[in-house]
C-alpha cells in the first residue's frame, strides 16, 4: 500500500499541464477528488521527461525515450494501482513496462485519434488505425470510454472490457455569471476549445448569423483563423473563472465538431446557463441524452448548425444549469474505484471494495 497504508494510484498521462484540453481537466479533477477522498495520487506526463513538440501541433510536447525513467520511476514509487490514460508515447511506454513485469492497469480512450490522424493523413487507413488503438487497449483490464456511443464504437471495432464512464463538470466554478465580459453586438454565439482542424470550426465561421461570433481557446489553427476571420473575437482565458465569464457572455454555445468523445465544454457551458447547438454526432448525443436530432429544453442538435443554433435561441437559464447537474463528479469517482484492478489482488478488501463491474460493461454493439 501507499504511503500510512492509503490506496496509491498512479496515473500515467502525455496530457498535462500546462496544455489546456478536456484531458487535462478530466484527469486533474479527478487526481484532485480523489485525493479529496485521503487517496494518494502520483501523475507520471510530459513533465518528467525530456520532450519536442509535436508535429503539426507544437503545444503538445512529446517524451523522448521515456521508458528506461518510467522503469525507474516505477519502482521508486510503488504504486499499488497503474491507470494509463493515453496513447502517447508515455502511454506506451509504461504499457510496455507493464506486461513485462506481469502488472496489471487500466487504461482510457479520452480522444478519437484514428479519427484525428486520418484528417491529417488520408492516406492512412482508418481500420488500420484502429487496430493500432486495439493493440495498445487489449490487455487493459478495463478500457475506461468517456460516453456511450464511443462506447458502442469502440466495441464494433472489437475493443474488449469497454467501460461508459460518467463524466463530470464543476458547477461551482461553471455557473451562470454576468453577461457583460464580452461588449459585443447580440446574439454572441461562441466556441470554446482547442482551435485544431478535428474541430470543423470553419462550420461554425462560415455560419451566416445575427450579432456576434466568439472563439475562445488556442490551438494550431488560430492564427489561420484569426486571418481567415477577422470579424471573430479571438480570446485566450487565463483562469477557470475567466472561462465561466466568457462562457457566460455568450447566448449561443455552437459546437461544431464531429468527432468528439464528449465534449466537456458543452457542459460547462450549460452548468453557465448558456444552451448549446451541435450536430447530432457522438459527443454532443451523449451530452444531450439523445439518439438523434432534437430541439430541448436546453438547446438543439440537427444535421444543419445554423438551424440547430436558431433552435437553441432564448433557452432559460435554469434549464441549462438544471442539465447540467447531471454529470456528477462523485459519480465519475465512484465509477473510477470501481474499475480500477490494483497490482496485489488483496487489496480488494473491506476498506476498499470494488463492486461488480458488469453493469455497464458494453459486451457488443447494440
Amino acid at each position: 500500500m501507499g504511503k500510512g497504508s492509503v490506496l496509491h494510484i498512479l496515473i500515467v498521462t502525455d496530457a498535462w499541464h500546462p496544455q489546456i484540453n478536456g484531458v487535462v481537466r478530466v484527469l486533474d479533477t479527478l487526481r484532485t477528488r480523489l485525493m479529496d477522498r485521503g487517496f494518494e495520487v502520483s501523475v507520471i506526463s510530459p513533465n518528467d521527461f525530456i520532450t519536442v513538440p509535436c508535429p503539426g501541433y507544437a503545444e503538445i510536447p512529446l517524451a523522448v525515450f521515456p521508458q528506461r525513467k518510467i522503469r525507474s520511476m516505477l519502482k521508486r514509487m510503488r504504486p499499488d494501482v497503474i491507470h494509463i490514460a493515453t496513447e502517447g508515447p508515455i502511454g506506451w511506454s509504461m504499457r510496455k513496462v507493464c506486461l513485462k513485469k506481469g502488472l496489471p492497469f487500466t487504461t482510457a480512450y479520452h480522444t478519437k485519434f484514428p479519427q484525428y490522424v486520418h484528417e491529417r493523413l488520408p492516406f492512412l487507413s482508418l481500420d488500420r488505425l484502429y487496430d493500432v488503438m486495439r493493440k495498445f487497449h487489449g490487455p487493459s483490464k478495463c478500457v475506461f470510454s468517456p460516453s456511450h456511443s464511443v462506447a458502442k464504437e469502440l466495441a464494433r471495432y472489437g475493443f474488449e472490457n469497454v467501460f461508459e464512464w460518467s463524466h463530470g463538470v464543476d458547477t461551482d466554478t461553471f455557473s451562470p455569471q454576468e453577461k457583460d465580459f464580452f461588449d459585443l453586438p447580440r446574439p454572441i454565439h461562441m466556441y470554446v476549445g482547442r482551435l485544431a482542424v478535428e474541430k470543423n470550426i470553419p462550420a461554425f465561421l462560415d455560419l451566416d448569423l445575427p450579432g456576434s461570433k466568439v472563439v475562445v481557446g488556442p490551438g494550431p489553427l488560430r492564427e489561420e483563423l484569426m486571418e481567415k476571420y477577422p470579424d471573430v473575437l479571438f480570446h485566450i482565458p487565463y483562469s477557470d473563472r475567466e472561462l465561466a465569464l466568457c462562457y457566460s457572455a455568450a447566448d449561443v454555445f455552437v459546437f461544431p465538431s464531429l468527432t468528439d468523445t464528449f465534449g466537456l465544454v458543452m457542459a460547462e457551458s450549460l452548468a453557465c446557463g448558456v444552451p448549446v447547438a451541435a450536430y447530432p454526432v457522438s459527443g454532443p448525443l451523449d451530452v444531450f441524452g439523445q439518439q438523434a436530432a432534437c430541439e430541448t429544453s436546453f438547446g438543439a442538435l440537427h444535421d444543419d448548425l445554423s438551424k440547430a443554433v436558431k433552435k437553441a435561441y432564448g433557452k432559460l437559464v435554469p434549464a441549462c444549469r438544471s442539465h447540467a447537474l447531471h454529470f456528477s463528479w462523485d459519480r465519475v469517482v465512484a465509477e473510477f474505484l470501481d474499475n480500477i484492478y490494483p497490482i496485489d489482488p488483496a487489496l480488494k478488501d473491506k476498506r476498499w471494495k470494488v463492486r461488480k463491474r458488469s453493469a455497464k460493461f458494453i459486451k457488443e454493439a447494440s
